[in-house]
């Protein structure tokens, strides 16, 4: 049974760090995309980073050029680098990951979600 399991997630101030991670296990074939969403308080889910099994990249404008999301294929794995985080920035963050298996030739698996906070 396919599983994402986060972690990385935590209190930081403005300005900080964080690298969060997804580790997929289970009876996988491939994986065709991995990526990062993430629901703020009182708002939608919204993408925040997304990378395909060629390595094509995607981000929301609202993180370009302070994230970095990347894989470890060997590890079915992707993290997502957080840089110069802002109070914005808090949200529960969810794991996404569209995967081909015996069971189905493709479906989207979620993680249970990792809370970052961005507060002095």
């Amino acid at each position: 049974q396919v599983q994402l399991v986060e972690s990385g997630g935590g209190l930081v101030q403005p300005g900080g760090s964080l690298r969060l991670s997804c580790v997929v296990s289970g009876s996988i074939i491939s994986i065709y995309v991995m990526g990062w969403y993430r629901q703020a308080p009182g708002n939608e889910r919204e993408l925040v980073a997304s990378i395909t099994s060629g390595g094509r990249l995607n981000y929301a404008d609202s993180v370009k050029g302070r994230f970095t999301i990347s894989r470890d294929n060997a590890k079915n794995t992707a993290y997502l680098q957080m840089n110069s985080l802002k109070p914005e920035d808090t949200a529960v963050c969810y794991c996404h990951a569209r995967i081909w298996t015996a069971a189905y030739p493709y479906r989207d698996y979620w993680g249970q979600g990792t809370q970052v906070t961005v507060s002095s």
